[in-house]
């Protein structure tokens, strides 16, 4: 199994930022892409942004310009760099880990973190 510990997050001011990081430890050999998704209240899960083993990043078109996302692969840690944040931002921030591209036996589809809550105050 895989397990995805999340740190940062906390309340920040509009205007403010922020960076989370995600840090990745058990059967590392499951991991692919991984990535950060947020649950507002009484909203859907969605996609922030993602990056693969090979550094090609995807943007929500919701944070693009203002969020950052990093990999660092001997660390199979993933960053998130939040900046101009506003209050539509606020939510808990999750960290994901697809499973492998090529089917591994024991691995999962996706890895996800504890959750860790982003608070923006205007």
């Amino acid at each position: 199994q895989v397990q995805l510990v999340e740190s940062g997050g906390g309340l920040v001011q509009a205007g403010g930022s922020i960076g989370l990081a995600c840090a990745a430890s058990g059967d590392l050999i499951c991991i692919s892409a991984m990535g950060w998704y947020r649950q507002a209240p009484g909203k859907e899960r969605e996609v922030v942004a993602t990056i693969t083993s090979g550094n090609s990043s995807y943007y929500a078109d919701s944070i693009k310009g203002r969020f950052t996302i990093s990999r660092d692969n001997a660390k199979y840690t993933v960053y998130l760099r939040m900046s101009s944040l506003n209050p539509e931002d606020t939510a808990v921030y999750y960290c994901n880990a697809h499973g492998p591209v090529t089917w591994i036996q024991g691995c999962s589809d996706d890895y996800w973190g504890q959750g860790t809550q982003v608070t923006v105050s205007s």
